[in-house]
């Protein structure tokens, strides 16, 4: 599965679109990591707990939207975007999406 932020995939062209896919994700921290990164905010400074939480979910929304595109039978998904939001305190949504396509290499 080829995914890309692009419209088009070189060497490749886009021979059907199949529709958009998503894949998403609320994904919090324990109370504890929670704690030590508020007081992390006081001295500055990136807070990790919260650095690997997102990437943990970014991963997680990705997968999610390749197993959506896989469903309906998709070769690449093209133009995908990311978009995040807190929910509530310590907790956020990840949001991956994209246009499932089928492809072909362009010399055949």
């Amino acid at each position: 599965m080829i995914i890309t932020t692009t419209e088009n995939i070189p060497d490749y062209e886009i021979v059907e679109i199949l529709g958009i896919v998503m894949g998403n994700i609320v994904q919090s921290k324990h109370l504890g990591k929670d704690i030590a990164a508020a007081f992390k905010t006081l001295a500055g400074g990136e807070i990790k707990a919260y650095t690997e939480m997102m990437t943990e979910a970014r991963n997680k929304a990705i997968e999610r939207m390749i197993d959506e595109a896989e469903k309906i039978g998709a070769d690449a998904v093209v133009n995908v975007r990311f978009s995040s939001s807190s929910v509530m305190s310590g907790a956020a949504e990840m949001l991956a999406y994209g246009t499932a396509v089928k492809i072909k290499k362009s010399n055949e």
